[in-house]
């Protein structure tokens, strides 16, 4: 290239460059922040998501520890900036999404010394859904499952005790949805139906506060299906786990208005169950 034409090709460069420059100093400052990126080492961000829950401004320490999970991935710092995460998602009311970055964790560190305390926090986002009884209970069965996990995979760790209470209330939580149904089915006369759904109280909610009344229905059901036999049992059954129940006077006086008593049948599935009750298993 002749000396010349270099001259020319280096003025253009710079007239370029001192645009470029000029456009820069012209615009207004530009907010990374509000573009979602964080310039801080991963250390500095989780002290500040730290100080930020302290102070009370959640919201700010999410964003912090988000920010670490994002920016400095398969890091130390990520692994423990997760955990907080999933706590921040889970005082937001956030369940669904405590339960994602939960389960994320448990994945990835199963073993690490934080995890029962995030299984943990998972049972709790499935607990804080459960709903009434006379709506879906799917809650309720993810609430046992996550809470189980705790109790079996780190029975040494201080949160076995609150998870076995929270696995109580969501197996009560079930047992009464079936107890709803079967009463529904009971007053429609649709005897069977209803003891199919008594049935699965007796057997697998034994300990549950449903059974006392699920095994008087069964008395109810079966006597109004002339199946005698089945009704004394399940109303000698209850007067032996229950005897000072009003549900057991009820069960008796029906049985009494037919010239009946309470009376066991050793091969009945109601006779197989009541040592369960018996045994509180």
């Amino acid at each position: 290239m002749k000396k010349a034409a270099r001259i020319v090709v280096a003025s253009l460069l710079f007239v370029g460059t001192g645009a470029l420059v000029a456009g820069c100093q012209t615009d207004p400052d530009i907010d990374i922040t509000k573009l979602g990126v964080e310039t801080d080492p991963p250390e500095v961000l989780y002290n500040q998501g730290l100080a930020n829950l302290k102070a009370g401004n959640i919201n700010e320490a999410g964003r912090k520890f988000d920010a670490i999970d994002r920016e400095h991935p398969f890091t130390d710092w990520s692994r423990k900036a997760l955990v907080m995460s999933t706590f921040v998602k889970y005082r937001q009311t956030q369940y669904d999404e405590a339960v994602t970055a939960g389960t994320r964790y448990m994945n990835q560190f199963p073993h690490s010394a934080d995890a029962a305390y995030v299984q943990y926090l998972i049972g709790l986002s499935y607990s804080k859904q459960i709903v009434d009884v006379t709506q879906d209970q799917r809650a309720a069965a993810k609430t046992i499952e996550a809470m189980l996990k705790v109790v079996n995979d780190y029975p040494k760790s201080e949160y076995v005790d609150d998870a076995q209470a929270k696995i109580r209330f969501a197996r009560d939580q079930l047992a009464g949805k079936e107890m709803q149904i079967g009463r529904y089915y009971l007053e429609r006369k649709e005897y069977l139906a209803a003891i199919s759904r008594f049935r699965v109280v007796v057997e697998q909610f034994p300990n549950t506060n449903q059974v006392e009344e699920a095994l008087a229905r069964l008395v109810e059901a079966y006597y109004a299906m002339g199946i005698v036999q089945e009704a004394q049992t399940a109303a000698a059954v209850l007067g032996h786990n229950y005897p000072d129940s009003q549900w057991y006077a009820d069960s008796f006086k029906l049985l009494q208005s037919g010239g009946v008593a309470p009376r066991e049948n050793s091969g009945s599935w109601i006779a197989r169950a009541g040592k369960r009750i018996l045994l509180g298993t």
